[in-house]
């Protein structure tokens, strides 16, 4: 039995951070599908050089080329078991996709983590990125040693286009319309549980561990 949990959960929530950590208390990789792609291209692997092709255009990898890089990665000895992913799947047709890899034995979670608007507005407003090695800040919680400065490569720090308040409001509207129906998908098939990820991370990692995910029977996946 592989034991799979999908974090879930709109912009900002912390499913990067919560999954790290989970990651090192379970001792189950984390599956990040932008990384994933990455890695692909940075080894020019075939999937890498596809979707390089879309990448240079600014365009999508379409969801096969994206299903078959995860297909391969849960493929490895390190997952065999379990894993948990961040950012797949994030619509009806990758669900859809990520069935073909979970099979009756396997646990599976989709962990819905939850907080307010106001909460994750402050979050990503505040969010400063490095623009020479990518390292991410935060203004309140993760400050730079030197306003404006990366503490790691003496790069300046950024704010993301998207990380302005009223684009936030429009990517969680987007978020929700388009992942709604992704909770109804989930629900029958899997355990879907919501944990409320709107303070610090001990907070959070507490909340889950006390869902003792591992001990519950997975119910009869009806639309199997």
């Amino acid at each position: 039995m592989r034991r799979i949990v999908i974090l879930f959960g709109p912009p900002g929530i912390g499913k990067g951070t919560v999954g790290k950590i989970l990651s090192e208390r379970w001792k189950l990789p984390l599956i990040s599908m932008g990384d994933l792609l990455r890695d692909n291209v940075k080894n020019s692997t075939s999937i890498g050089k596809t979707a390089e092709e879309f990448m240079k255009k600014g365009e999508l990898v379409p969801d096969s080329i994206v299903f078959e890089a995860l297909n391969d990665r849960v493929k490895q000895a390190d997952a065999s078991t379990g894993f948990l992913m961040d950012g797949f799947p994030r619509n009806l047709s990758q669900a859809e996709m990520f069935e073909k890899i979970v099979n009756e034995k396997d646990s599976v979670v989709l962990l819905n983590l939850i907080a307010q608007d106001s909460i994750l507005i402050e979050r990503l407003s505040l969010r400063r990125i490095c623009k020479n090695c990518g390292a991410i800040y935060h203004l309140k919680n993760i400050p730079p040693k030197k306003q404006g400065v990366c503490d790691i490569c003496g790069g300046e720090l950024i704010q993301r286009e998207d990380d302005r308040p009223d684009v936030i409001l429009r990517r969680l509207e987007v978020f929700r319309n388009e992942t709604n129906p992704l909770i109804n998908y989930y629900q029958g098939r899997h355990r879907v549980m919501a944990v409320s990820a709107g303070d610090n991370p001990d907070n959070i990692l507490k909340r889950i561990e006390e869902l003792k995910l591992w001990e519950q029977k997975d119910p009869t996946k009806l639309k199997k």
